[in-house]
């Protein structure tokens, strides 16, 4: 009885892992196959065209300018709240009302969040439609995953780390920077992972906070269009499905090279840790 308990376990198991990969083989798989034709040089690297036609090059460019902007705002905001909350707040109410406010601001759709990104930094601030805005309000939205991932991998530091570097006469901060940080920065570059995939597919407060201007922005503070936002609107207007496709298949390939980029980094530093 117990073997076949553990049988069908072990059945389920496989089922719910060969079902994960069916899916997602599906969708990249259909993705490939609807927009695999348009792909081209002149695709990639092309100026867009109102009236059809053309590259969507501007439209990469705003969303590597959403991506690095939001990033360099909100990795050292959210790496510093985590050590902070970690490693000098003293674990009371106040701590414990932090992480339920940081938990719950992941859960907020993000349509609430463009609703504020557009009150507050294109009204209020007078940022108007920008990439600035927009990278601002994505910078709320993915500051709640950096802070917990960097939590969780403060956590998994072993305590004798720090008491064997503080016991050798250096500082916390030394500690903290020489030892704590490097031995759990693979965990913090995952964090950061999972934010530029939230920043490329974010559409919604972008749509909402940088506009659907579909020209080469000539600064962070002009009106813009993103990957998503791009791909959203030509299957809303002209319902092509082949240029979505497309449009989705440079998304994959951009978080492919992220994700890379920043694994080959995260080897790198564990190296030059041990």
């Amino acid at each position: 009885m117990r073997k076949l308990k553990d049988l069908i376990l072990l059945g389920l198991l496989w089922f719910a892992a060969f079902l994960t990969v069916a899916v997602l083989v599906t969708i990249v798989g259909f993705i490939f196959y609807k927009g695999i034709g348009l792909i081209s040089f002149d695709f990639i690297f092309g100026d867009y065209f109102p009236s059809g036609g053309g590259g969507i090059w501007p439209m990469v460019v705003t969303t590597i300018y959403t991506i690095v902007i939001s990033l360099l705002i909100a990795t050292p905001i959210g790496i510093l709240a985590a050590v902070y909350l970690q490693e000098y707040a003293k674990q009371g109410r106040m701590v414990r009302i932090i992480r339920f406010a940081t938990e719950s601001l992941t859960g907020i759709p993000s349509i609430i969040y463009g609703l504020f990104g557009a009150v507050f930094f294109v009204t209020t601030l007078k940022l108007g439609m920008s990439i600035i805005a927009a990278s601002l309000t994505l910078t709320i939205i993915i500051l709640p995953v950096i802070i917990r991932t960097t939590e969780e991998s403060l956590k998994t530091v072993p305590q004798s780390y720090r008491e064997g570097s503080l016991a050798l006469g250096t500082t916390k901060l030394q500690t903290l920077y020489k030892v704590i940080l490097p031995s759990a920065m693979p965990g913090i570059l995952s964090g950061i992972i999972l934010s530029m995939g939230r920043i490329i597919g974010e559409s919604a407060a972008i749509f909402l906070t940088a506009g659907t201007v579909a020209a080469m922005p000539e600064s962070i503070f002009s009106s813009a269009r993103t990957l998503t936002v791009h791909s959203y609107l030509v299957t809303q207007e002209a319902g092509d499905i082949e240029l979505a496709a497309a449009i989705g298949i440079i998304l994959i390939a951009i978080i492919l090279i992220l994700n890379f980029s920043a694994t080959w980094i995260s080897k790198k530093l564990n190296k030059a840790e041990y």
